[in-house]
């Protein structure tokens, strides 16, 4: 067996275990893919008789691409109020991904803990997922994020405190999902304010792809949203619906999908509503409509 042989042999070995650290980073099974490529890539072109650890060096690596893509997506949201893209444990497979795998992980990870992810900075999610969840020690992380290991280890412990006790949804938490998102339609097709209030997280953000001047737009605090979704007619159309493994919202005028809006949860209240049209992301969602 050649060298180039013997690498690709064991790369394959450790493709798993890098689509798993590169989808706790990035959230995203497409991303992940792209990220585990970069590192063969990378690798079929080094010198790899220097290369001590093999697996460690491609975590390395990996991880590497996947901070450059989430300091992007950052600086993307901070230029414009724009969407990263959201987890995505259930999707249409995308070419080249097992779809047993993808359900492996999206099992072994839970939307939930996802999305909590994702509203950490690129360097504590980086931080976090490699030694909290893949046991790297802190003086292999720092390098990676540039900082030393005492403080690559407070950016761990400034995610852990955020992500502590998330898990994927139970059935319990699912109910009550159910039960709220009831709730918010029925009082939002009822105009009834003081009830909208109580079902909204007090820093609530409306957040949407786009407005009638194209651009993003987004709306923050209960009182404004409450207004928005207490003008008549504005939430007839809309049906419940699973959306990735949450309890979501659709707009599907004579079953043509227009709009996605998807839900985040907090202490039992809705803390952010998503609005999603672009038809490339619908594509992506997998949708089951709730008999309410």
């Amino acid at each position: 067996m050649d060298r180039h042989d013997w690498l690709a042999e064991q790369f394959e070995a450790h493709r798993d275990h890098l689509r798993a650290v590169a989808y706790r980073m990035l959230g995203s099974l497409s991303e992940a893919e792209d990220a585990v490529q970069a590192a063969w890539l990378k690798l079929s072109r080094s010198d790899s008789s220097e290369i001590e650890n093999l697996g460690g060096w491609m975590t390395t690596i990996v991880s590497r691409v996947c901070l450059d893509r989430l300091r992007s997506r950052k600086s993307q949201r901070e230029a414009a109020v724009s969407d990263a893209p959201l987890p995505d444990e259930i999707r249409s497979h995308e070419e080249g991904i097992d779809p047993e795998h993808e359900a492996q992980l999206a099992d072994s990870v839970g939307l939930a803990l996802m999305v909590v992810l994702d509203t950490l900075s690129p360097d504590e999610r980086l931080a976090f997922v490699l030694h909290d969840v893949f046991a790297v020690p802190f003086d292999e992380i720092a390098p990676i994020v540039g900082r030393s290991p005492e403080a690559t280890r407070q950016l761990a412990s400034r995610a852990r405190r955020r992500v502590r006790g998330v898990a994927a949804v139970p059935d319990v938490e699912l109910k009550r999902q159910r039960e709220v998102v009831s709730a918010f339609l029925t009082a939002a097709r009822a105009g009834d304010f003081s009830a909208l209030l109580n079902l909204l997280d007090p820093d609530v953000v409306l957040r949407s792809e786009a407005g009638a001047s194209g651009k993003p737009w987004e709306v923050q605090g209960a009182q404004r949203v409450a207004r928005m979704y207490g003008r008549p007619g504005s939430a007839q159309a809309l049906q419940p619906a699973l959306v990735n493994g949450k309890v979501g919202l659709i707009l599907a005028p004579r079953g043509q999908l227009m709009l996605v809006i998807h839900l985040t949860f907090k202490d039992g209240k809705i803390a952010m509503i998503d609005a999603v049209a672009d038809p490339e992301r619908l594509r992506q969602t997998e949708l089951a409509v709730l008999d309410f």
